[in-house]
């Protein structure tokens, strides 16, 4: 990938040692979520200094927020809370092809990690 270039579902990072001591997060169960919801939106970029990922779907530290019903308050929430910044959001039945996905109540339980990368 070109540097600075922003590509739907391609990440990197302009300045490696800006995260160096951070380590990954994910989630704990790492369970299969197919079938649970999830949130495709315009393609917008990762907000952290240097880093290069397009989401096109609501994430967290990267990984696809999911939820077990289409219904969930917190999934209407934050659909509506893309919509008012115009990211036109559709609820969509997540697939695993999608990529990593972590669940929104997992995410939240973790401490709400924002970017792909956490300090230990």
């Amino acid at each position: 990938m070109e540097q600075g270039r922003f590509q739907p579902g391609q990440a990197g990072l302009l300045d490696e040692e800006l995260f160096a001591d951070e380590q990954l997060w994910t989630e704990e169960d790492r369970a299969d979520h197919s079938g649970w919801f999830c949130v495709r939106t315009d393609p917008f970029p990762c907000p952290a200094r240097g880093c290069t990922f397009v989401a096109v779907f609501m994430t967290a530290a990267h990984l696809i927020l999911v939820w077990e019903q289409s219904d969930d308050p917190n999934l209407l929430r934050h659909a509506a809370r893309a919509k008012e910044v115009g990211r036109n959001p559709r609820i969509t039945e997540y697939e695993l092809s999608f990529g990593p996905s972590a669940s929104y109540y997992a995410w939240e339980a973790a401490g709400g990690p924002v970017h792909g990368v956490r300090a230990p």
